[in-house]
């Protein structure tokens, strides 16, 4: 009765572990699928297998949603033959899978959270022994979890929760992620997220007697510099340094916004006192040209007519931006920047950000860029 006892808790223990896992990374990929995509490109960029491409998207969606459904379906109950079995068959996939990631790392980030929570491959791999150890149980006593209703209604729930999360990674594809965890997030200071944080540390000096060999450490301001005496008898040996804080590098560091001749404007524009708007079009050949002629020609004529600068970043060379702005009739600044940097400012191609004095005041997908008039009413009118 004892071990029955004890089976039904780490029963109800590994669902909840399992559940809750699955449930945050099937989520956070959810609703940022062309994270997801570019994580997929990066994967398949590592194993050359660039072919794989057009089966980014649908991979993206397809995998977060079965990580979402199947962690709901374990954690609650529901159909858990079926469940069982997806939760078992994903993890004995991706365990080793994250093993060889660890040892050879073709990737630096397995992307397994998105970019909500960012681990290192080991780590990843460490969490999915756990993972995998709570799915083999959960396998094992399957059988032992009854079912939260009836057959047809837990059809019915399991069904709902799987339109629920495709609509989800549709919606946030056709618009923005719901949430937003990267660095030019809104309300976010892009001056200070440019600037790495120095490593303090403190310096002792050590002495050594030249008559005793006796060592003392001194801190450089109780060091006795204008004592003769000690400086005669007294040599420097070496030092001690007690790093309190690391250095670490900056949350963006590899943004740049340059021109044709490589002079660097990101202080100009991304420190520019006020209001600036940036149009992120990270490959011309790929953007969306109809909503340059139909909404960001319009909004830039009347954004410069009001005396607020303008300008587009993209990852294209010069060459292909001049054959762009001919074709679509831009007549605003364009610039370069990094194809990379630019995919984690806004998931869209174009996309539009509104700064102010650097902060992230508002981002908007092409599909939903309003008229100029209604942004200055909503977020310019301080």
């Amino acid at each position: 009765m004892q071990k029955k006892h004890l089976t039904t808790i780490i029963l109800w223990i590994s669902r909840l572990l399992f559940g809750i896992v699955f449930i945050f990374s099937g989520f956070v990929k959810a609703i940022d699928p062309l994270g997801s995509v570019y994580k997929f490109q990066d994967y398949f960029l590592a194993f050359n297998a660039e072919w794989l491409f057009p089966t980014a998207l649908p991979l993206a969606i397809l995998m977060s949603g079965l990580e979402f459904v199947i962690g709901v379906t374990v954690l609650l109950g529901i159909k858990m033959r079926w469940s069982a079995w997806g939760g078992l068959l994903f993890m004995a996939f991706f365990t080793p899978l994250t093993l060889y990631i660890a040892i050879y790392e073709p990737v630096s980030d397995c992307g397994c959270f998105g970019d909500a929570l960012i681990i290192s491959n080991w780590a990843t791999f460490n969490k999915n022994i756990f993972i995998l150890a709570a799915a083999i149980f959960i396998f094992i006593h399957r059988n032992k979890v009854k079912p939260l209703w009836s057959e047809t209604k837990d059809w019915y729930l399991a069904t709902f929760v799987t339109l629920f999360i495709i609509w989800l990674s549709v919606y946030c594809l056709r618009n923005l992620p719901i949430i937003d965890f990267r660095p030019w997030k809104v309300g976010n200071n892009i001056n200070e997220l440019v600037i790495p944080t120095p490593e303090v540390a403190d310096t002792y000096l050590i002495y050594q007697n030249k008559n005793t060999g006796e060592r003392q450490e001194f801190a450089p301001s109780e060091l006795p510099w204008d004592d003769p005496e000690f400086m005669e008898n007294w040599e420097f040996v070496d030092q001690r340094r007690v790093v309190i804080q690391e250095y670490q590098e900056p949350a963006i560091n590899n943004f740049i916004i340059q021109d044709e001749y490589g002079d660097d404007y990101t202080e100009s524009y991304i420190g520019h006192p006020g209001y600036q708007f940036l149009v992120i079009a990270y490959d011309v050949n790929r953007t969306h040209k109809r909503a340059f002629e139909r909404r960001i020609n319009e909004f830039a004529v009347n954004a410069e007519d009001d005396g607020i600068s303008i300008i587009v970043l993209t990852g294209s060379s010069f060459s292909n931006i001049d054959a762009f702005r001919h074709e679509v009739q831009a007549a605003y600044p364009f610039y370069q920047s990094d194809e990379i940097a630019l995919k984690t400012i806004i998931r869209s191609n174009p996309g539009l950000v509104l700064l102010k004095d650097g902060v992230v005041k508002a981002k908007w997908h092409h599909r939903n860029i309003p008229e100029y008039g209604r942004v200055r009413e909503k977020y310019m009118s301080e």
